[in-house]
């Protein structure tokens, strides 16, 4: 198993935007070999910003690339983003590779 999750700093009150975003898209996973699930994730809500995470599992390493790689992923980014004023900043990206399942 590997996991692919990009952090999102969100300014207050763009959080409804933001979802929005996420929950209309079209995301083309499921055409992608190797693809387990996803989830979007929404975390620690401070003065500065909400976080939220992309939460993507694959069956490995080579699946997640050949997603980063792929025509389906330039698809998937092409699409509405948020309104303006909702990033601080650009999402971290941070992958895992399982050493234990249970």
């Amino acid at each position: 198993m590997y996991l692919a999750m990009n952090r999102f700093k969100i300014a207050p009150g763009f959080e409804d935007g933001f979802e929005k975003v996420w929950r209309e898209r079209d995301t083309h996973l499921a055409q992608v070999p190797g693809f387990v699930s996803f989830h979007l994730l929404r975390g620690l809500q401070t003065d500065e910003y909400v976080l939220y995470a992309s939460h993507t599992v694959w069956e490995s390493e080579d699946a997640f690339i050949g997603w980063a790689e792929s025509e389906q992923f330039r698809r998937a980014h092409r699409q509405e983003s948020a309104p303006p004023g909702t990033y601080l900043g650009h999402p971290d990206l941070e992958t895992f590779e399982a050493v234990l399942s249970e």
